[in-house]
């Protein structure tokens, strides 16, 4: 009997506090470690939000060069050289999309199965997209299984025909429920914390970047905070855009109603606080947020662009972002006197969100590949 558990390679661009990779995370804090383990190859040389935690479970962190184009020999050196003198992997699963089909090619040069798993629908605007997009249309043909958080995702990602294969699965963004139940003893004492206590609080969790469309939710909140004043918004995440987030903050003059968490890992505390989950994204996968959100008994108001597949219980609410900023205030302002926040662990388990399933399905899987 083989006691050392298989070691599967995750890979990602950087390990913060991102959709993906809180997924990966919540599953490798719940499968059986003594079965399975899990390494992590990023493209980056800066510490992510998870290695540390990482580094405690077991697993360990691989770096190569972010790939930049000119860089492409040096970039499949780097993998090649990797797997010479790295025997011991079966399995990797990718998470980053655009540079997917050179790395899995090469993993399945070295007798690896690859999976690709997709967890978005767009690849962004401008000739970056249009590169992203060229680049990565040849997974669907070179990866082993194809893995998506949403129906929507593997359609974006590798069409309707392929998705009709026996090699597609849905994954779904699972959470560990228990600790997104309401709390009201939490709820009071960390608004009393953040000096928010008889606040309307309108809460976002996301990164600081373009899908995730800050400026328009500013622009929403500022129509709210006209209409009543005693309110706050609370951006929990970090990112590329913090500067100009800043900047229109000033410009709104909006200062002293907006809190900026930074990147936390007490989310599932923060989102007690909150009133109103604002989620005005341009595009998504699945939204691991939502999740938790819904499951913290919170009304979601939330873009239509994001899949309908999120809409878990009857707290999310839709609204399309060809709507006024002045519309979505509006949708907002009529829970200001208050709704009861309920316990919805049982409907999110029931909709097969609960990580401990998900783990073990996951687990059976990698052990069967």
């Amino acid at each position: 009997m083989n006691d050392v558990p298989i070691r599967i390679l995750q890979v990602f661009g950087i390990l913060n506090r991102g959709g993906a990779e809180t997924f990966i995370m919540n599953v490798y804090r719940n499968i059986n470690r003594s079965k399975i383990q899990f390494d992590f190859i990023v493209h980056s040389e800066e510490k992510g939000a998870y290695e540390d935690e990482i580094e405690k479970l077991g697993g360990k962190i691989y770096r190569v060069p972010t790939y930049k184009g000119k860089n492409h020999f040096k970039y499949k050196k780097a993998w090649c050289n990797f797997f010479k003198t790295n025997l011991t992997y079966r399995i990797i699963h990718g998470h980053m999309r655009s540079t997917a089909s050179i790395y899995l090619k090469i993993a399945k040069q070295f007798g690896l199965k690859t999976i690709i798993h997709s967890h978005s629908t767009s690849s962004g605007k401008g000739l970056n997209s249009i590169v992203k997009n060229i680049m990565q249309y040849n997974i669907r043909y070179i990866a082993d299984y194809l893995f998506a958080c949403s129906k929507v995702a593997g359609l974006w990602l590798y069409g309707n025909k392929f998705c009709k294969h026996s090699n597609f699965y849905i994954i779904n963004n699972a959470i560990d429920t228990e600790k997104f139940i309401y709390n009201e003893e939490i709820r009071e004492q960390k608004r009393k914390e953040l000096n928010i206590e008889n606040k309307f609080v309108v809460g976002n969790v996301s990164r600081f970047a373009p899908p995730k469309n800050h400026m328009f939710l500013l622009d929403i909140f500022s129509e709210i905070s006209k209409e009543n004043s005693n309110t706050a918004l609370m951006l929990v995440g970090d990112g590329e855009l913090r500067g100009e987030i800043e900047n229109r903050i000033e410009i709104l003059g909006l200062k002293d109603n907006i809190i900026l968490t930074g990147l936390r890992s007490d989310v599932n505390d923060l989102l007690q606080t909150m009133d109103i989950f604002l989620f005005p994204s341009l595009w998504e996968g699945f939204p691991v947020t939502l999740v938790e959100a819904q499951t913290s008994g919170l009304h979601c108001v939330v873009s239509d662009s994001i899949t309908e597949e999120g809409k878990i219980t009857n707290l999310a609410e839709y609204v399309s972002l060809k709507k006024s900023t002045s519309y979505w205030a509006e949708q907002i302002l009529h829970y200001t006197n208050g709704y009861e926040r309920k316990n919805m662990q049982e409907e999110i388990i029931k909709a097969g969100f609960d990580i401990k399933k998900t783990a073990y399905w996951l687990q059976k899987f990698y052990l069967g590949v």
